[in-house]
């Protein structure tokens, strides 16, 4: 039986969203620049946290959970910009940034937790 990991789980549904959001803010509004650099960095996080899951070392684990981070942090800028610019109405913007607030919190606290 695989063992649950809250990140993983969360940045991949997460993941899966953000996808699915650059689907429509193609299809919908053809707007292609700031939702790339959406896809890039929302996919990212669970792409690296995946990676420290099985680094090779203590200092493996902890970098990739720092791009973790940083790449959750832009994202939020991302959808912040989307919203402000009238791509994402308040309940897409607040549904999607809720997710993106809460993988923070919880990649802050395995960062700050796994400092030496």
């Amino acid at each position: 039986m695989k063992k649950e990991n809250v990140i993983v789980d969360k940045s991949k549904c997460f993941a899966i969203r953000i996808i699915r959001l650059y689907k429509f803010l193609n299809c919908t509004y053809n707007e292609n620049i700031m939702s790339k650099q959406l896809l890039r960095c929302g996919t990212s996080i669970g792409a690296n946290v995946c990676e420290a899951i099985r680094g090779q070392s203590y200092a493996d684990f902890y970098c990739k959970m720092n791009i973790a981070l940083k790449e959750a942090s832009e994202t939020e800028y991302w959808l912040e910009l989307l919203y402000k610019t009238e791509y994402l109405t308040n309940q897409q913007y607040t549904s999607i940034d809720t997710d993106c607030k809460e993988i923070n919190r919880i990649l802050t606290a395995i960062v700050k937790n796994n400092l030496k």
